[in-house]
């Protein structure tokens, strides 16, 4: 006799709640964008990198250099 699961009308939102529960917090999504370039990767989305600067409390100008912000990024990170 095949089991059969009683439909969960909500389960969604629950999945979708433990989900975002599971997000890395700000700084460590700078940490992981630093690692990720120290492994020799190359930041391509210039917008993601000034979001994650912005989290940080950076003030950054949308032409600034990537590697400017990079760089910056960084700083941040010592002081935290």
């Amino acid at each position: 006799m095949p089991l059969h699961h009683k439909p969960r009308p909500l389960a969604w939102l629950k999945d979708l709640l433990i989900r975002q529960g599971e997000l890395p917090p700000d700084e460590q999504r700078a940490k992981e964008l630093i690692a990720a370039i120290d492994a020799g990767g190359i930041p391509l989305n210039p917008a993601r990198v000034n979001d994650i600067a912005r989290r940080l409390g950076l003030e950054v100008a949308t032409t600034a250099p990537i590697e400017l912000t990079v760089a910056r990024i960084r700083q941040a990170l010592q002081r935290h």
